[in-house]
């Protein structure tokens, strides 16, 4: 049984990948966060990886909090940048294939068209800043490494956008929202199938990729189709971000162009209506 080390177990990701993992039953599946094994510790992650030999590395982990990471930028790079040196040195060493995510967040969201994979990145804000370090971090230790940017990433676990809709609508007659911010949702199990397909493939093929779901929308236009599949009466009011502002800038767009990452792994992606609608049910399963 070969080894799969999946980090950052307790987030949307890692969940979804548990929930995933009995469809492969030739892997056997090793899941941490910091109480399993702390990332940030070089020695720990080595002395990991030389007892496991995990064949292929999934890094879910990070530092998500945005707005936080303006002031907790220490902790913000240590959990980002430093280990995915980390990781990525280990798996240099024992030949493990490092799969480790990113983010539309390296983009600064001033394109008119779907971001490539080559296209020129320029942060706005530190988290992106740190994401971004991330990925040369991976390269430049592991050039094997493939690294999958995603963008608004929900789940039925976990704190995300989708929930706090949910939530805010059954405590509110109204809620406001950005229309000016447009990208594609992201459902964390389509991400955890993606990244499952591409882990198990014998053929590897290293490098940047895009992925999320179909479709672009504004955050009002995500809250609006969020209201319609719910009970609640409450109201979307559109608002621009300069009403709405926050410690961290945010890219007003980041939609993906995903073609290199459908032909080279053979991948179907959803559209993002069709996801949220399988999450509702999902949700409502779980209820």
């Amino acid at each position: 049984m070969q080894n799969i080390l999946v980090t950052g177990k307790n987030g949307q990701l890692g969940n979804e990948i548990q929930v995933l993992a009995s469809a492969y039953p030739h892997y056997n599946f090793l899941y941490t966060d910091i109480a399993e094994l702390d990332i940030t510790n070089k020695q720990l992650v080595s002395d990991f990886f030389n007892e496991h030999k995990p064949v292929t590395c999934i890094n879910a982990a990070a530092y998500t909090a945005v707005d936080k990471a303006e002031t907790e930028r220490e902790l913000a790079f240590k959990v980002n940048a430093e280990a995915v040196k980390n990781l990525a040195q280990a798996c240099k060493k024992c030949t493990t294939q490092f799969i480790h995510v990113s983010t539309d967040y390296v983009f600064n969201g001033l394109a008119t068209s779907p971001y490539k994979e080559d296209d020129p990145t320029d942060p706005v804000n530190y988290y992106g800043y740190t994401k971004l370090k991330s990925e040369e971090f991976a390269i430049a230790e592991c050039p094997s490494s493939i690294i999958i940017r995603t963008s608004w990433v929900y789940s039925t676990f976990g704190n995300n956008f989708v929930k706090t809709m949910l939530r805010l609508m059954t405590e509110r007659k109204s809620v406001s929202v950005v229309n000016d911010q447009v990208g594609s949702p992201t459902y964390a199990a389509d991400l955890a199938q993606a990244i499952l397909q591409i882990a198990t493939l014998k053929q590897k093929t290293e490098g940047i990729y895009h992925y999320s779901n179909n479709g672009e929308i504004s955050w009002f236009d995500f809250a609006t189709a969020i209201k319609e599949t719910s009970p609640s009466s409450c109201v979307v009011n559109p608002i621009p971000t300069s009403a709405y502002p926050t410690p961290a800038k945010r890219p007003a767009y980041s939609g993906f162009n995903k073609e290199k990452i459908q032909e080279t792994f053979q991948l179907s992606i959803a559209d993002w209506k069709v996801s949220l609608q399988n999450f509702f049910e999902r949700l409502k399963a779980n209820v």
